[in-house]
C-alpha cells in the first residue's frame, strides 16, 4: 500500500513500550513510520480519532476455523472476517479438524489458504498426537518448519501420561508453546458443570475437578521437561491457584479465559437452551470470582474467544446432545470490557495486553506492538459505542452464541493489517470520533 496514513489525536495504548497518552501514529509502506511528537503532520490519508484507543492488532490465539472438513460452519474466509469486525489482526486456529493439522501438509493448507482469501493473519496450531488421539506423537518437527506456532489437541487432553511427557519433552526441543486442553476423561463424560444446577436438572456433570486433576499433572511434568506450558481456557478456581502457585516457583506456566467463563455461570444451563453448553463447561460463581480476579493479578495471561462456530442444524438438538461452543470473534471486545473494565478490575493497558501483546509474545509472532519499523497491524477502538448483539449480522457463517440481544459498549472501529483496512474506513473512524466527543 503506497498510501500514508495519519491517525490523529487518538489514545494510543501499547503496553509493550509502556505508552499510555493521546499521540499521532503515523504509517508509510504498510508499517509503522513514526509515533508520538516525531509523526509527521500531514499524510494522503488523515484521520480524526480524538475520543478513540489506538492499539496494537488484537490477537486471539485460540479460535477453530473449521476448514479443513467443516465448511458448513466456518471457513478461512468467514472466520478472519469475523475476527477483523471484531478488532483481531491475527488469529491462531486450533488443529481440530478433518483431517486434523497433525502434518506439514495440513499446516501448509491452512497458511495457503489464509494467504488466498485470508482477511487477518493465520497462524496454524498443530496437533501434538497423530489423529489427536493421545497415542502416537504427530510429526511435531516438521509441522514446526512448515509454519506451526504451538501446538496443542484441543478439544482433548492427553490422557497418558506417559504420552504427554514425551510430547512435552519434543515441544520443548523447538521451544514452541504447548497448550492442553486439561480434562481428565475418566472423570468426564458429562454436559455441564457438576453440581446443584445439573442434579436439579437431571443432567450429568463434569466435576471441576476433572480439570484441575490434569492441570496438575501437568504441571509436575512440565516442571520436569522444561516446556512452556499453557492451560487452554481455564475455567475452575483451582487451576487459577496451580497456575498462580507454578508462577510464583519461576516455572514457565501461562494461561489464558474467556468472556463466557467471566460473564455466565452455570445457572444459565437452567433454560436447556444449547448455546449454553461450552466445553469446559460453564462453572459456578466462585470461579468466575476466581477467574476475574486472576485475571486482575496477572496469573490469567490472555484473553481468548474459543471461538467455536456450529451450523444452526447442529446446535438444534437438546442439550445433552448439542455440541459444545460458541462463535467469540465479534463479540469478545465488548464482552470483556463489561467482564472486566467496567467492573474496574483492570484499566486500558491491561486489557490490550492480554489480548494483543502477550499472545504474540508466547506464539512468537509478530505483533502486540506499535514499535517503529513494525507492520502496521493496529486496531482503533471506539470505547463509548453502544450496541445490541444481533447473531443474525455476524461476519461468521454460524449464529450460535449465548449473547444474542445483550446490550453491550466498545466496538472496533477499524482494524488495520499491514497498513490496509480490512475493517472499517477512514469515514467510519471519523464518524466514530465525532459521536465519541459527543
Amino acid at each position: 500500500m503506497s498510501d500514508t496514513i495519519l491517525i490523529r489525536g487518538g489514545r494510543v495504548v501499547d503496553p509493550a513500550q509502556g505508552i499510555d497518552e493521546v499521540s499521532n501514529l503515523a504509517i508509510a509502506g504498510g508499517r509503522i513510520a513514526a509515533l508520538g511528537p516525531k509523526a509527521p503532520t500531514s499524510a494522503d490519508i488523515e484521520i480524526d480519532a480524538s475520543g478513540l484507543i489506538v492499539t496494537p492488532g488484537l490477537i486471539d490465539m485460540h479460535v477453530h476455523l473449521r476448514e479443513p472438513g467443516y465448511e458448513e460452519k466456518e471457513t478461512i474466509e468467514t472466520g478472519t472476517a469475523a475476527a477483523a469486525a471484531g478488532g483481531f489482526t491475527a488469529v491462531a486456529c486450533m488443529p481440530n479438524t478433518d483431517p486434523p493439522l497433525d502434518s506439514d501438509s495440513e499446516i501448509e493448507f491452512v497458511l495457503r489458504q489464509a494467504a488466498r482469501v485470508g482477511h487477518t493473519h493465520v497462524y496454524p496450531i498443530g496437533a501434538l498426537t497423530k489423529g489427536r488421539a493421545g497415542k502416537e506423537l504427530a510429526e511435531i518437527g516438521l509441522m514446526v518448519r512448515a509454519g506451526a506456532v504451538a501446538f496443542s489437541d484441543d478439544g482433548d487432553g492427553i490422557g497418558d501420561a506417559a504420552v504427554c511427557q514425551r510430547a512435552m519433552r519434543y515441544v520443548s526441543m523447538f521451544d514452541r508453546l504447548f497448550i492442553q486442553h486439561c480434562e481428565e476423561r475418566s472423570l468426564s463424560g458429562g454436559c455441564m458443570n457438576a453440581g446443584k444446577t445439573a442434579t436439579r436438572l437431571g443432567l450429568p456433570g463434569i466435576p471441576a475437578v476433572a480439570e484441575v486433576i490434569m492441570a496438575q499433572r501437568d504441571i509436575t511434568l512440565a516442571q520436569q521437561t522444561k516446556v512452556r506450558y499453557h492451560v487452554a481456557h481455564v475455567s475452575t478456581a483451582d487451576t487459577v491457584e496451580l497456575v498462580r502457585q507454578a508462577k510464583r516457583r519461576g516455572q514457565a506456566v501461562t494461561t489464558e479465559v474467556t468472556p463466557h467463563h467471566l460473564l455466565l455461570t452455570d445457572a444459565e444451563c437452567a433454560s436447556y437452551d444449547p448455546n449454553f453448553k461450552m466445553s469446559p463447561p460453564l462453572r459456578s460463581q466462585e470461579d468466575v470470582v476466581a477467574l476475574r480476579a486472576g485475571v486482575s493479578d496477572g496469573t490469567i495471561d490472555c484473553l481468548v474467544t474459543d471461538h467455536a462456530p456450529h451450523a444452526r442444524q447442529d446446535k438444534e438438538h437438546s442439550f445433552q446432545n448439542a455440541p459444545s461452543g460458541l462463535i467469540g470473534l465479534e463479540t469478545a471486545l465488548p464482552l470483556f470490557i463489561k467482564a472486566l473494565i467496567e467492573p474496574g478490575l483492570i484499566g486500558w493497558p491491561r486489557l490490550i495486553e492480554a489480548m494483543s501483546t502477550r499472545p504474540a509474545r508466547l506464539l512468537g509472532v509478530p505483533g502486540g506492538t506499535l514499535t517503529v519499523g513494525v507492520p502496521a497491524d493496529v486496531t482503533i477502538i471506539d470505547p463509548s459505542q453502544e450496541w445490541t448483539i444481533d447473531a443474525e449480522q455476524m461476519c461468521s457463517k454460524s449464529r450460535n452464541t449465548p449473547f444474542n440481544g445483550w446490550t453491550v459498549r466498545g466496538r472496533a472501529a477499524a482494524t488495520l493489517v499491514g497498513g490496509e483496512f480490512r475493517h472499517g474506513s477512514p469515514s467510519q473512524v471519523g464518524r466514530a470520533a465525532e459521536a465519541a466527543r459527543v
